[in-house]
């Protein structure tokens, strides 16, 4: 799914230089090279502050801890998603409110958002999913209408792009009061570990997730409020810093390979392409078909079989899960993300691919496909 090793290969002295002054250093925590890629991250997104935590979903709750939500107040989010977003929710003692998403795009209904609405309703966590944006412009117009935060959940998104309807352009997870990215080795701008960043532009909220994410502490020893400890080590940062000059280049690659996907399998009833949301670019941290009338999971085993790797984000809608069971849901209220998780399947997608590689993908599906409809 992910060839890192040839991404390593090809900017192999940026990393070793990076990892090695980090060692000489000996500042393993909070070292030069997290403070450079700080910096660097906020030149590149436009956002104000960039706060980097341990992980992508330590961002999720550090953001939400932020915003000082209290026990009960209902947060919504997309049923179709990872576990994390709902996660960091429900560990707060927050009350996620899940709805449904748009065919298409895979990402959250405006529609189902407005419908879920309440007077307990405190924020909204839109997820950019596989990629690209939500409809921000209308999400955001929403939470403003009812006096509600926004939190991005961008940690598939990194470098995505939204244009609002008066030319303006924001990157993923600057556009709502707060955004979350994740530096997953997989991800667009990923490191050799685990890793996490949290924007914003209100100074305020900048300096309290700080606090939170270095146990609630602004002066050494003096605990103001309750955090967490989440923190991005120098070493991923400098691999992280390294990297972030190539993620246009790595974005790029990924388009040109959906291209040759999009090209290949427009034709075909049985293979949907990714819809793309009207106002956003498409990063394609995944490349994700939607297999109808055709048994995915044969066609994923047969991929398999020819050493094509294939992957299902996501098989359980959050309101299935064993887990996050509320007698609110029952099966067929979300019908959009119930049918999606039936035939989701995302291909190979990274910056690597070549011709030769996508050549033998998508024949490879089509055959499939082809022969067993």
């Amino acid at each position: 799914m992910v060839d890192l090793q040839a991404q390593y290969l090809r900017i192999k002295q940026d990393i070793d230089t990076g990892i090695q002054q980090v060692i000489d250093s000996a500042a393993f925590i909070k070292g030069q090279k997290v403070t450079d890629f700080q910096a660097h991250l906020e030149a590149y997104t436009g956002a104000k502050h960039v706060i980097p935590v341990g992980n992508g979903t330590d961002a999720l709750q550090i953001a939400l801890m932020g915003l000082g939500l209290q026990p009960g107040d209902e947060v919504i989010t997309p049923t179709f998603t990872f576990i994390a977003t709902a996660e960091v929710v429900a560990l707060l003692g927050l009350t996620p409110v899940v709805v449904d998403v748009d065919w298409n795009t895979m990402n959250m209904d405006v529609e189902s958002v407005r419908r879920a609405i309440t007077p307990r309703t405190k924020a909204i966590v839109p997820v950019h999913l596989f990629g690209q944006c939500a409809n921000m412009e209308a999400i955001m117009a929403l939470a403003k209408e009812h006096h509600l935060y926004v939190v991005e959940d961008a940690c598939q998104a990194i470098g995505a792009r939204y244009t609002f309807s008066d030319g303006t352009t924001r990157q993923a997870g600057t556009i709502g009061h707060i955004g979350c990215t994740s530096f997953f080795p997989s991800k667009n701008l990923g490191c050799y570990g685990d890793g996490g960043a949290i924007f914003t532009n209100d100074d305020e909220l900048a300096a309290k997730m700080r606090a939170i994410a270095n146990h609630g502490m602004v002066v050494r020893y003096h605990h103001d409020m309750i955090g967490v400890n989440s923190r991005l080590d120098s070493i991923q940062a400098a691999v992280l810093d390294a990297k972030l000059p190539h993620l246009d280049e790595y974005i790029a690659a990924r388009q040109k390979a959906a291209v040759y996907y999009d090209q290949a399998f427009a034709d075909n009833e049985r293979l949907l392409i990714p819809g793309r949301q009207a106002h956003s670019t498409h990063v394609f941290h995944q490349y994700t078909l939607r297999v109808v009338g055709a048994n995915r999971d044969a066609l994923r085993e047969q991929l398999a079989e020819r050493g094509i790797p294939a992957m299902i984000y996501y098989p359980v809608p959050l309101h299935q899960q064993k887990a996050y069971i509320d007698s609110r849901y029952k099966e067929g209220d979300f019908p959009v993300a119930e049918k999606l998780a039936a035939c989701v399947l995302s291909l190979p997608m990274h910056t690597e691919l070549d011709e030769e590689q996508l050549a033998y993908i998508t024949s490879n599906v089509l055959e499939w496909v082809n022969s067993n409809c």
